[in-house]
């Protein structure tokens, strides 16, 4: 199961739970973490669902993606 870690500013409560809101509306995400102090989108997903669906679904939130290059990565369990 992929995991992808992004770094998204998120300023309050509100913010992070859109993002989390966003991305579980993606068919094969099982798990979204959204940590306002770390700045960081943590998502378990299928190995249907690529990097590439899970940053539009952040972006498309209005919420600004830092490195977007570098973002996104998978990391193992």
């Amino acid at each position: 199961m992929p995991k992808y870690t992004f770094t998204v500013v998120m300023t309050c409560s509100g913010c992070s739970n859109a993002v989390i809101k966003a991305v579980n509306r993606i068919d094969g995400v099982k798990h979204v973490d959204a940590n306002l102090e770390t700045q960081e989108v943590v998502v378990d997903t299928e190995e249907k669902v690529g990097r590439d669906t899970v940053l539009e679904a952040i972006k498309k939130t209005g919420k600004v993606v830092k490195d977007e290059e570098s973002n996104g990565q998978k990391v193992k369990d």
